[in-house]
């Protein structure tokens, strides 16, 4: 690029006559960004066993293992079996094979009493352990009504228990002792313990 200074400072002498070369070498940084790829940020309350299984404690009534070695997904019970339980496991199955994760005709129950497994699909797109990590985090923040409506019970209950209100409950002695109370008369001429012998 050629420059003509027309009119220069009277401090500076320059020689207009001359032709001055500049080289303008410009530098520009491009950041590209593609828009259709969104970050996904959850959490789960899980550990990693020794043999690499990945074992999530969220939920209330059933704990969960996936494992990345044999593509599976387990639900135990947490505590005890029930139908409560069963239902947590058959939802969680459910909607496994209702967002594609877990093979639709691969649930069966597992080989500890109680227990239902599903096989995790194969992907040449994605990482599946990490589609079945996410699907399950949002399995977990679909139950928390459930979660929640069942601790509000539970703690309901507990409070009946230990708090009772006025109308549901006596102070010591407001109820006298009576001598004989229910079905069964221990004074009687048989007694219902001693068969056979007379009681006065």
């Amino acid at each position: 690029m050629k420059v003509k200074v027309v009119k220069p400072d009277p401090t500076i002498q320059v020689d207009v006559e001359k032709n001055i070369e500049v080289e303008i070498k410009p530098t520009i940084n491009v950041e590209i960004v593609n828009s259709r790829k969104d970050t996904l940020h959850f959490s789960l309350n899980m550990r990693k066993a020794l043999n690499g299984d990945l074992m999530i404690f969220d939920h209330k009534d059933i704990d969960i293992v996936i494992m990345p070695d044999k593509k599976k997904v387990v639900a135990f019970a947490k505590d005890l079996m029930s139908e409560v339980v069963y239902g947590a496991e058959a939802r969680l199955m459910e909607y496994l094979r209702r967002a594609g994760i877990i093979q639709y005709d691969s649930i069966q129950g597992g080989n500890v009493y109680g227990s239902l497994e599903g096989k995790i699909h194969e992907s040449k797109e994605r990482d599946s352990i990490k589609a079945t990590l996410y699907q399950v985090s949002e399995w977990i923040d679909s139950e928390a009504p459930y979660i929640e409506a069942t601790k509000g019970h539970d703690e309901q209950m507990e409070d009946a228990l230990l708090k009772p209100d006025n109308e549901n409950s006596t102070e010591l002695g407001e109820v006298p002792h009576e001598e004989e109370k229910g079905s069964i008369r221990q004074h009687n001429l048989f007694a219902p313990y001693l068969y056979g012998r007379y009681t006065y």
